[in-house]
């Protein structure tokens, strides 16, 4: 039995005994489904109440309209129920979402309709009557957070002529909307708050500009009401907005502008919209930028800063640095390269005026750095394939290198690239002396520490607590890595660290009895070996209740350590 093909079967019955009753509760159950579907959050009961409420285009919206939620499911036919936990509205089964969302003509124009319901809704006389600087009661506009949220988010979905006309009719107006104020909370988390004027917090043009609805913003853009180099109060304009949400339509409009000022940086963190752009991936948008005419300040940049207006005059406005740096200066490169974004990476790279080896001022880590830590391999090739990138440059915070990073994370791939150049030291040591080697032990990282171990590395080096990479490996249990140390000479077995313990102690403490017998078949591993607190390898595994390690390590003290043979290490 087909049970996918018999649940269908069942809910295309449903649906059609929902179509078969009168015609006012036939709409209401398909209106319910069609909100519970493809709303871009579960709707609480009111918002549900009230949204299938709306009539399009109308003025107002009287309570007699609005229906009660035990109407709303006996029309529904038992598809959808109420979450008593959330109050929210969902379907009754996993299975309905994935059928109704596979038969979208279903509901016919879907996010049209939900984007004419908000914008109808938030051109509702008594809404807009409501102040920016006052907090209504939520439970008086219900519907008011998500049809200010997502309006935009449906109609770029599903466009028409009819919500092109009541967004122009809304954003009109929407400089002192409540909703305003209501996208902004939603949008600026995390961002620093500048004191500006209430009417120049968040305008019509940052609204569509974030929305990214071309043809919405073509008129906007022509009325020449807002400035298109206006920072709202987290200090973005319209064209970052645009550039960071990757609207490449809206870019391309806005730049378009004989004033736009492409390089303004914002505010909070003094990044570009190229900047943004580029550390989230939007090629489209990048391409767009980069075919902009870039000039070289060079010598006039004391004064440019002072003038941009006059250098505007003199170079021309559609200039666009690809190499500008942030607050914490980085560039666009070491965005792209940090988030993984191979294509823009390689956009950037065709360009002769960056310098692939930024550093950025907090952590002092150049791009390929970046890569290398997040394990973006194909970028970490692009970055090499530079003659112009040094590939063993470290952070200035800790003083890891590229190779230190993807042996920490495990980045096989990575370390290969690295180990495969000459100019690549594989046992260079950070500020607190750990190794590639250590960084690779101490996480398990076998393939790794194979890697290492074919170059000429101390496979013994210690680090500030005199720690080598076997004593971390054996506290964190990775047996694999013990067993490769161990086959190599010059590791001693029995070495102690700061506070006098020994790879067996560490072992001992957390329970890894594989790891214990491994060690103490090797000659002079003492068992009573005693720490700086005078706590032996069973007494920490008595502590912690390893009582397997304990029967272990008393047989093991039972045999004189002078039978396992001479001590000598190479």
């Amino acid at each position: 039995m087909n049970n996918g093909r018999d649940l269908g079967d069942a809910y295309k019955a449903t649906l059609g005994r929902i179509r078969a009753q009168d015609e006012e509760k036939a709409r209401l159950g398909m209106a319910v489904l069609m909100w519970t579907t493809h709303s871009r959050r579960p709707l609480q009961v009111d918002e549900t109440c009230h949204a299938i409420a709306i009539r399009i285009e109308s003025n107002d919206l009287s309570s007699d309209d609005i229906p009660a939620i035990s109407t709303l499911l006996e029309c529904c036919q038992g598809l959808v129920m109420v979450d008593k936990g959330t109050s929210t509205i969902r379907l009754i089964h996993f299975t309905l979402q994935e059928y109704l969302c596979t038969h979208p003509d279903i509901f016919g124009r879907t996010h049209s309709a939900m984007a004419e319901t908000c914008l109808t809704y938030l051109n509702f006389q008594h809404v807009r009557n409501l102040s920016t600087g006052t907090s209504p009661d939520p439970r008086s506009i219900p519907f008011l957070e998500y049809s200010s949220l997502y309006w935009g988010t449906h109609m770029r979905m599903e466009p028409s002529d009819l919500t092109k006309r009541l967004a122009l009719e809304f954003l009109y107006q929407f400089d002192s909307h409540i909703s305003a104020k209501s996208l902004w909370r939603s949008i600026s988390r995390g961002l620093v708050m500048e004191d500006t004027p209430s009417h120049q917090w968040f305008s019509a043009l940052h609204c569509i500009s974030y929305f990214g609805i071309a043809d919405v913003a073509k008129p906007l853009i022509k009325t020449k009401r807002w400035d298109v180099n206006q920072r709202d109060r987290a200090g973005m304009t319209p064209l970052i907005w645009a550039a960071r949400c990757g609207h490449a339509e809206v870019v391309e409009l806005l730049l378009r502008e004989t004033h736009i000022r492409p390089d303004r940086q914002d505010t909070n963190y003094g990044r570009t919209a190229l900047s943004w752009a580029a550390g989230n991936g939007h090629e489209g948008v990048v391409r767009l930028f980069l075919g902009r005419r870039f000039v070289n300040l060079g010598s006039i940049g004391r004064w440019w800063r002072k003038a941009p207006r006059v250098a505007a005059l003199l170079f021309g406005r559609r200039y666009v640095n690809p190499d500008s740096s942030s607050k914490s200066g980085r560039t666009p490169l070491s965005w792209a390269a940090e988030n993984g974004h191979e294509g823009t990476v390689e956009l950037l790279l065709r360009r002769k005026d960056i310098n692939p080896d930024t550093v950025d001022t907090v952590y002092g880590r150049v791009p390929l750095l970046w890569a290398a830590k997040n394990g973006h391999e194909g970028i970490v090739k692009l970055l090499l394939g530079r003659k112009d990138v040094s590939p063993d440059i470290p952070d200035t915070k800790y003083c890891r290198t590229p190779l230190s990073w993807a042996a920490r994370n495990g980045h096989k791939g990575i370390v290969k690239l690295l180990l495969g150049r000459k100019d690549v030291n594989p046992d260079s040591s950070n500020i607190s002396g750990r190794t590639p080697l250590s960084w690779a032990a101490r996480h398990g990282h076998e393939g790794i520490v194979s890697l290492l171990l074919r170059r000429r590395v101390n496979p013994d080096s210690s680090d500030k607590y005199c720690r080598t990479p076997l004593s971390w490996a054996a506290e964190n249990g990775c047996e694999g890595v013990v067993k490769l140390l161990l086959r190599r000479q010059k590791v001693n077995p029995d070495s102690s660290d700061k506070h006098y313990r020994t790879p067996l102690s560490w072992a001992a403490e957390n329970g890894h009895e594989g790891i214990l017998k491994l060690l103490l078949e090797r000659p002079f591993v003492n068992p009573n070996s005693s720490s700086k607190f005078r706590q032996t390898p069973a007494t920490l595994a008595a502590k912690n209740g390893h009582h397997r390690v304990v029967q272990l390590l008393q047989a093991r003290c039972s045999r004189p350590i002078r039978e396992l043979g001479p001590r000598v290490f190479l």
